[in-house]
């Protein structure tokens, strides 16, 4: 059974920084593609496209307005993956999601697998 737990999410200042870590269990997904989602808080929110990378690394894609400050990488050896996140605006407040899906996608829908999420609070 495949299972994904994030962990450190916190609470930060703004300009502050965050690593985000995702550990897969259960099979291993070095053809896959490992992304990040959040969902900021407030009724009726969507979960949006934060970042991903493809399983050997080889490509990486990120939402406009997280470039240049948030990084995704992976380490197969390890089924895991991370998200650094630095210069947090208090507009990134969310929770964050680690997903996993078979082909290079940005919406929700197209991932398989997804974790229980973790909560990230930026305050001004």
């Amino acid at each position: 059974q495949v299972r994904l737990v994030e962990s450190g999410g916190g609470l930060v200042q703004a300009g502050g920084s965050l690593r985000l870590s995702c550990a897969a269990s259960g099979r291993t997904f070095s053809n896959y593609v490992m992304g990040w989602f959040r969902q900021p808080p407030g009724t009726g929110k969507e979960r949006e496209f934060v970042a991903f990378i493809t399983g050997i690394g080889a490509n990486a894609v990120y939402v406009d307005s997280v470039k240049g400050r948030f990084t995704i990488s992976g380490d197969i050896a390890k089924n895991a993956w991370y998200l650094q996140m630095n210069s947090l605006k208090p507009e990134d407040t969310a929770v964050y999601y680690c997903a996993i899906a078979r082909a290079p996608m940005t919406t929700a829908s197209g991932y398989d697998y997804w974790g229980q999420g973790t909560q990230v609070t930026v305050s001004s």
